[in-house]
């Protein structure tokens, strides 16, 4: 499994989550492109799991045709004391996700 963090969320989340491959969109100089191009950059690139926090994506974009599982977290900001509750769920998630599913995850 190969996670992309969104420039939505806090680089300090992927630390916190700890996996083998989880990269930024910062980390990868993607920061600043538009999501249908992020995603499709991101699907060619070999990742299988995207998580924002851009709430408006599932209506802006046809999630199923990048072939990713979309995970969108909802906390009360997207700062890391708010999202840090939303561990358990993301974890879980992630544990489960596949190619094309949508899940938006706390609030």
């Amino acid at each position: 499994m190969r996670v992309l963090l969104d420039e939505s969320l806090p680089e300090e989340l992927a630390g916190e989550l700890n996996l083998p491959d989880i990269h930024t969109v910062g980390q990868l100089g993607w920061a600043g492109l538009k999501n249908g191009i992020l995603l499709g950059q991101a699907r060619d690139s070999g990742f299988t799991v995207f998580l924002t926090a851009d709430q408006a994506l599932p209506f802006q974009q046809n999630l199923t045709s990048f072939g990713l599982a979309v995970l969108v977290l909802r906390g009360r900001t997207n700062r890391m004391e708010d999202l840090r509750p939303l561990m358990p769920q993301i974890r879980k998630a992630l544990a489960f996700a596949s190619p094309g599913q949508f899940l938006r995850l706390g609030g």
